[in-house]
């Protein structure tokens, strides 16, 4: 006879307040189909983290629920948590049922399976990235494609999602006013989008490379500041206006 489902956690972050409406409890799943050159993460992308059960995760996030209370909630990231969707399909109910709301943060990189639409049809609210604009950008800089990110957002379209959309902008790379016109043209036609976030390229996350010995395919790229992440957002927030 099988146990119960368990899902394989790299790590958890209390008090978050960039992944979701409010204050988070965040979650972070082991796994990602995608290898993104400015990832700051890679220690996420396979191993072998803590094993836990939907209740015995959902027993640990109701504890922080004074801190979040109703304006904030459970953020499930990555990693990406939708390469474990069959737990996140079992996950979510059971959380809503204790009166907590989540959000799922994901690349959308993983193919439209049942377990995989489930999740993005019953989270409370769903960040998706975008990361570039054009299918050999995914290709070089992700080793994904374009293509299922836009099957994602369509998905979410059609059962009328409240979606984010997060951009990060890497210098010498999607950091020109016409890239941000090209993923304008990508999104903007989408009622389902509330907000589209730029964020900036940072440096923090190369020592892990190092001590990982992974390759870091952007050492020596500079951090976007925080002048030109500004320009870029004003320019981003006329384009899908327009």
């Amino acid at each position: 006879m099988k146990g119960p489902l368990t899902a394989n956690i790299h790590s958890f972050e209390s008090l978050a307040t960039l992944d979701g409406k409010g204050i988070r409890y965040e979650v972070f799943f082991v796994g990602c189909p995608f290898r993104c050159a400015y990832c700051h993460n890679p220690d996420t992308w396979e191993g072998e983290g803590l094993r836990m059960t939907v209740d015995e995760l959902v027993k640990k996030l109701v504890r922080y629920k004074p801190y979040f209370g109703k304006d904030g909630g459970v953020t499930l990231s990555g990693g990406e948590v939708l390469t474990q969707s069959a737990f996140a399909a079992q996950l979510i109910p059971a959380l809503h049922d204790k009166g907590i709301n989540v959000a799922v943060d994901t690349c959308g990189g993983v193919p439209l399976t049942d377990a995989v639409k489930t999740v993005l049809r019953v989270a409370d609210m769903v960040i998706l990235d975008v990361k570039f604009h054009t299918e050999d950008d995914y290709r070089k800089y992700c080793r994904g494609s374009l293509q299922t990110v836009m099957n994602t957002l369509a998905y979410l379209e059609s059962v009328n999602a409240r979606v984010w959309i997060r951009t990060v902008v890497v210098p010498g790379i999607n950091d020109t006013e016409e890239d941000i016109a090209e993923y304008a043209r990508l999104i903007k036609f989408y009622k389902c989008v509330e907000r589209w976030q730029l964020l900036a390229f940072h440096t923090m996350g190369f020592a892990k490379y190092r001590k990982l010995g992974i390759v870091n395919p952007l050492d020596g790229t500079p951090a976007l500041s925080k002048d030109r992440l500004k320009e870029l957002q004003a320019y981003a927030d006329k384009a899908m206006e327009g």
